[in-house]
């Protein structure tokens, strides 16, 4: 199940990447006019970094919880702790995605 969520958010990733590309040029005039970004800074990179951290942190929940069921643990506390600290990552992120989806369709939607 998390492979297809992970497929899923990575494919939402490279169509954003794909709508940030197409809408560079226009956008680049436009930001000379701003404050500039630290050189740095990679909102792509960001989002890499957060999938991949919430990757981990399911991961290492989901196997928190198997070794509970095999009996290898009997810290079953922890293993909840560390799933619901991953389902509440998960939804952050799908919160984050689904408002930077809104915003990519409201830049679409703007008279140029």
């Amino acid at each position: 199940m998390s492979n297809e969520l992970a497929s899923l958010i990575r494919a939402d990733l490279a169509a954003l990447n794909n709508d940030a590309r197409a809408l560079g040029a226009s956008i680049a005039p436009a930001a000379s006019f701003g404050a500039q970004q630290p050189s740095g800074f990679s909102f792509a990179q960001s989002m890499q970094d957060a999938f991949s951290k919430i990757n981990t942190d399911d991961r290492a929940a989901a196997q928190k919880m198997s070794d509970v069921d095999s009996g290898k643990s009997d810290d079953l506390v922890g293993a909840m702790l560390a799933s619901q600290e991953a389902s509440l990552s998960f939804s952050m992120l799908m919160q984050v995605r689904n408002k930077v989806m809104g915003a990519v369709d409201e830049l679409i939607k703007l008279p140029l």
